[in-house]
């Protein structure tokens, strides 16, 4: 039986057979201890695994007891709380990262630094005079390991030994790319976690990366290593966070809050989720600096910032500024749509799809749309930039960190443009598998239904049949929607309508209701609308006018010549009819098609006809 990490029943530790904690949810753990570090005391205690990897949220701050005449160190890095809160009554507590090499972290009680210290010069030398480079401070460690095993069971010392930036260490990568320092770091891990005599012993290692993606997959996938998510603050935790900040006095760092926000601390809880404390501490302390005041919309432009900066760059918010009232046609789909806002806004998730697929032509508004649906539910619209990297593991450490933040930040719409191209495929395309596990990643979050109504998926294709149907199934993106180019002039009509309010063109009163559009042999899609009302203003402009005419209209759409890739919009609508899970979905024509005997049967052999005759 493994010696327990809980400080309260510190005093088995020297004991011949010390006692593990009780089971999590016992009473035993202090209040204080996170949900993950009940998870790691459990693990550790039931003597399965001595060597841990601890991902996420690690470089945030965390809260422990308060310690008397010290409230500013109620909150702490990781390292520090780890070393002075879990670990501070065990007997040793050493920390290593590349730069600053092998040094003591004194515990709970400062005075045992010089003991700790000398303990560990007896047995390995003076840290200071240690080698930095892992290759020749690890065999050391090892050494020192193997003299704490050959002790008499009941003198062993508690040891705890904490790797910082584990990524630079064990480095991920197949073992052709590793160094042989590298290769030799990794295998002194895997044998620390595979001996049993260290499982059996006081001893824990803990390998510390805010990507877990960045260490070996050896390591962490080995049976003997346990892998540890340090998730973003919840509500609960990022309101004693702000109740906290207000406790302290101005020497000690602490925040007038109603001097320098509107929000009480219950609401800024509510509102800043998917930062996390680090992130919340740095606005208030920018609003304490500047003396600025932070209102709703400061606020919103801050927390967004933090965000994006948190997530270095991989997510983008979108700001809404329309509604389904803006959206021409599709009567069938925005009621939907309507009807889903509501759902969410009732709290019945349980009736909200986990998922949308918009797909249609190119040009029919897909963008538009999800960008008028979140506007319409009232919630953060984000869209996922450009996660890809060519560095081995950088690309699937990019959507964990979208993913962790996307979890804490719900309700949330997240917005895939050209998701047959993003997203990949289970297949590994000569990329080393970089594709296929991404995808493993994206499509097991979007079927993890806790996150039903929580995370809404909204993905964009023109090309519907080339995603993989791992992802359009039920149960993720559940419910598709087809969009299609407006099929009567009323429609023309009223699209350049909005397009001329969506991009502040001023048209002539009436003139709008005069044109007249060849629909039967001209097709012109949103995107041609809306050129053909940029191009009706710049024939204005260079008039030297600032309102539209009937004419500059006219003139224009007379002018003006759509794509001639009549092949591939004709395969593109009928992938779009094809997917379409609600017949309501299909204008009149596509309706009657479908609704015919092997109607869909016949629409499948025309797509395959005009893909091979595009060659594809």
């Amino acid at each position: 039986m493994v010696a327990p990490i809980d400080p309260s029943v510190a005093s088995a530790a020297n004991s011949a057979t010390p006692s593990a904690p009780p089971a999590q949810g016992g009473n035993a753990y202090p209040e204080w201890y996170p949900r993950w570090v009940r998870d790691l005391a459990d693990r550790y205690s039931s003597g399965t695994a001595s060597v841990f990897v601890l991902h996420g949220d690690v470089h945030d701050l965390f809260k422990g007891p308060e310690v008397a005449g010290k409230p500013e160190e109620t909150y702490q890095g990781l390292i520090d709380f780890l070393g002075t809160r879990v670990f501070g009554a065990w007997d040793m507590v050493l920390v290593y990262d590349l730069a600053r090499g092998i040094r003591v972290l004194p515990g709970n009680d400062p005075k045992r630094r010089l003991k700790m210290l000398q303990d560990v010069t007896d047995l390995i030398g003076d840290p200071k005079g240690l080698p930095r480079d892992p290759v020749r401070l690890l065999p050391i460690l090892d050494a020192m390991i193997e003299k704490f095993l050959l002790l008499d069971p009941g003198k062993r010392p508690r040891l705890c030994i904490l790797f910082e930036y584990a990524q630079h260490l064990v480095p991920a990568g197949d073992l052709s790319t590793l160094s042989d320092q590298q290769e030799a770091n990794l295998v002194r891990f895997l044998s620390w976690a595979q001996n049993p005599y260290v499982k059996q012993s006081a001893m824990l290692f803990l390998l510390v990366s805010a990507r877990p993606s960045e260490v070996n997959d050896r390591l962490l996938q080995n049976p003997h290593v346990s892998s540890i998510q340090v998730p973003l603050p919840d509500s609960a935790e990022r309101l004693a966070f702000s109740q906290w900040q207000g406790t302290l006095s101005p020497d000690e760092g602490g925040i007038d809050m109603a001097a320098i926000t509107d929000f009480t601390p219950p609401q800024l809880a509510e509102l800043t989720n998917g930062l996390s404390l680090h992130s919340i501490q740095v606005l208030l302390r920018q609003a304490k600096t500047t003396g600025r005041r932070v209102d709703t919309k400061q606020f919103s432009e801050l927390k967004k910032e933090l965000i994006e900066q948190q997530c270095q760059g991989l997510l983008e918010f979108v700001e809404p500024n329309y509604t389904l009232d803006m959206l021409v046609g599709q009567e069938e789909i925005k009621e939907r749509l309507r009807q889903d806002c509501a759902l969410i806004r009732r709290g019945a998730l349980e009736s909200v799809p986990m998922g949308y697929l918009v797909c249609g032509p190119v040009g029919t508004g897909k963008s538009f749309l999800a960008e008028c649906f979140a506007g319409t539910i009232g919630i953060p619209c984000v869209t996922l930039k450009n996660f890809r990297s060519k560095y081995v593991g950088e690309t699937e450490g990019n959507i964990e960190q979208v993913l962790n933040v996307l979890k804490s930040l719900g309700p949330v719409v997240v917005i895939i443009d050209e998701a047959d191209a993003a997203l990949g495929t289970r297949q590994s395309s000569g990329d080393s598998g970089t594709s296929s596990r991404v995808f493993s990643m994206i499509a097991r979050q979007m079927g993890d239904t806790r996150y039903r109504g929580k995370i809404l998926w909204m993905l964009m294709t023109s090309r519907p049949d080339a995603l993989p149907i791992d992802l359009k199934r039920q149960g993720r993106a559940e419910v598709h929607l087809p969009l299609f180019y407006p099929k009567t002039e009323d429609e023309v009509r009223a699209m350049l309508r909005a397009m001329s309010k969506k991009n502040k063109v001023k048209v002539e009163e009436g003139a709008i209701d005069k044109i007249h559009v060849k629909l039967e042999s001209q097709q012109l899609s949103g995107a041609d609308l809306e050129s053909v009302l940029l191009g009706a203003q710049r024939k204005a402009f260079t008039s030297d006018r600032d309102l539209v005419t009937y004419d500059d209209l006219a003139e224009t759409i007379a002018n003006f010549l759509p794509s001639a890739q009549g092949l591939e919009k004709e395969a593109q609508e009928l992938a779009a009819v094809l997917e379409c899970t609600d017949i309501k979905f299909l204008p009149e024509n596509w309706r009657k098609k479908v609704a015919e005997p092997d109607g869909r049967a016949h629409l499948q052999e025309r797509l395959v006809a005009l893909r091979q005759l595009m060659h594809e």
